[in-house]
């Protein structure tokens, strides 16, 4: 995106009234998912600007970095001061998490199955082979685990204006108006590489129907396309959230063996049985 005659990259993009409505509904999808899903260890892979993990009451969480802070990425500073939605005050809104580490997404410093949540927020866009990424993600999470993905729909208003800025700017027309951030994966071919991993989608929504418009007085004359979008198109959102579950084949979990009360034994029946007694003799004792 150009701003006085420069192009912006993706931290100060957040920043614009476009990046703040949709850091705003993604808030709201996450927030609302991740606060009713327990276990000990969750992680997010990048985008620490979108705290994912804020409302997740586990007690161990992780925000990765593919980067060091500062080179060309969001670090841990603009993760406590990304801009709030609307109506969320700043002494209302929840703690951030805290620890930042950088890591290869493509090979992630966790045993197998030591996870209970990992949260994509385009960190698949952004990573250089999402396929590994995937099978990493996969490889961490502990059966039944969780993992929750937001990226850009190519099938949507802002994907079209994407695409057709690029193909201006080769003729020297001008930026595009999304920061460049790798290519868009599409909703149903992330659920396709999602089922050879052996995951089941457990739900999924669009969201931000609105154009892709630079102020915000704009974006407001709009507004009526959000009810619209989610009820006549639901699937050409700009943006979409994912939640799908780590299934393993021949395996069944099983609750809490309880010990159950032992039951007394009925006592056995008692049969009265006659006995057959030998004849006696006919004559008596004296006879002869």
């Amino acid at each position: 995106m150009r701003q006085e005659g420069r192009i912006i990259g993706l931290e100060e993009w957040l920043l614009t009234p476009a990046g703040r409505y949709l850091l705003a509904w993604e808030r709201e999808q996450v927030d609302r998912t991740v606060a009713d899903l327990f276990g000990f260890h969750a992680v997010q892979l990048g985008w620490p600007c979108l705290d994912a993990l804020r409302h997740n009451r586990m007690p161990h969480r992780w925000v990765m970095l593919d980067r060091p802070p500062g080179s060309g990425q969001a670090g841990p500073q603009t993760l406590l001061h990304a801009p709030l939605p609307e109506g969320d005050e700043p002494s209302s809104a929840p703690q951030p998490t805290a620890h930042a580490v950088v890591a290869d997404f493509h090979a992630l410093p966790f045993e197998t199955q030591s996870l209970d949540l990992v949260v994509l927020p385009h960190s698949l866009e952004l990573a250089g082979d999402p396929h590994q990424t995937l099978r990493e993600v996969e490889r961490v999470l502990v059966p039944e685990g969780k993992v929750v993905i937001l990226g850009f729909n190519p099938a949507s208003l802002w994907g079209l204006q994407q695409r057709c800025a690029r193909m201006g700017m080769r003729l020297g027309l001008g930026a595009p108006p999304l920061p460049e951030m790798g290519e868009f994966i599409g909703y149903w071919r992330l659920r396709d590489w999602l089922r050879l991993l052996n995951f089941e989608i457990e739900g999924g929504r669009f969201g931000c129907y609105r154009p892709l418009l630079r102020t915000q007085s704009w974006l407001d004359r709009y507004r009526w396309m959000e009810p619209a979008g989610d009820r006549w198109w639901p699937v050409l959102g700009a943006v979409y959230f994912l939640v799908a579950v780590k299934r393993v084949r021949g395996m069944r979990l099983i609750g809490p063996a309880w010990k159950q009360r032992q039951r007394a034994k009925p006592a056995p029946a008692v049969v009265a049985r006659r006995e057959r007694h030998p004849p006696s003799n006919a004559s008596g004792p004296g006879s002869s």
